[in-house]
């Protein structure tokens, strides 16, 4: 499945599916939650990386951040500024390689939601990723990452289930862990009648202990981690991993 994240017609067509209205009226809530972990103050400089249509993006620039989104997908930035523009809000939206993006000392925050960290086969692109959020923060800012951790799947994450989706379409669902617990594989067969679209994607698997050893290898001098966005812990209830890294103060530009 290499490179599957860079099919932009699987980003357009499973739009619907990513960003449910559900998900998306929970926005300002997530946005309540980055505020409280990251301990931003409005005019703050925020780096939303796999940024997608722009959701934070847009909710932390109506609430006085300074923000820039990068993606990889040009459909989802087009859908950003178009926004932004109707708005009148001042986000910069830039398409790019998450391994490859980088403004040194730039950035007071970096968020980094929604499953979009691990998506590579080789794991030292997963470091890369790392390391350059590492030197766009200003010494002191911190990065947030938001995945889904290996303790919640082994403790009974579900296999396959349906979902009838918002547009009539229905949705089956796969996924396969492999590799010895390192990462997991998702199919999704989309059903409208006799028509069929299927779709695979891969992610690497990361525990706690492995998501902060990763961070702590780049530079990042403190990591903390949360079972949710209001801070609860990561314990055996813990749906998300929520993994908070801060530069060091000392680390100078």
């Amino acid at each position: 499945m290499s490179e599957w994240f860079a099919d932009d017609a699987f980003w357009a067509s499973f739009q619907v599916i990513l960003f449910s209205p559900e998900r998306l009226a929970l926005t300002g809530e997530e946005v309540d939650g980055m505020e409280a972990l990251c301990g931003l103050a409005p005019g703050d400089e925020v780096l939303d990386l796999a940024c997608g249509p722009g959701r934070h993006a847009l909710e932390l620039a109506r609430r006085g951040y300074r923000v820039t989104g990068v993606d990889l997908s040009g459909h989802y930035l087009r859908q950003l500024r178009d926004q932004a523009d109707g708005e009148g809000l001042p986000v910069v939206a830039v398409e790019a390689d998450m391994r490859h993006f980088e403004r040194p000392n730039a950035f007071d925050a970096v968020i980094h939601y929604f499953t979009s960290f691990g998506y590579f086969d080789d794991p030292s692109d997963d470091l890369r990723v790392l390391e350059r959020a590492h030197r766009s923060l200003r010494p002191g800012g911190r990065l947030l990452v938001d995945v889904l951790g290996k303790e919640v799947v082994a403790r009974g994450f579900p296999q396959r289930w349906w979902k009838w989706l918002d547009d009539g379409r229905l949705l089956l669902e796969e996924r396969e862990v492999r590799d010895a617990w390192t990462r997991m594989d998702t199919r999704w067969t989309v059903l409208r009648g006799a028509d069929i679209e299927r779709f695979g994607m891969s992610h690497r698997l990361y525990s706690a202990a492995e998501l902060a050893a990763a961070m702590a290898a780049v530079g990042f001098g403190r990591v903390e981690v949360f079972g949710s966005l209001a801070g609860a812990p990561y314990d055996a209830s813990a749906w998300r991993l929520i993994a908070i890294a801060t530069r060091s103060l000392e680390q100078q530009p």
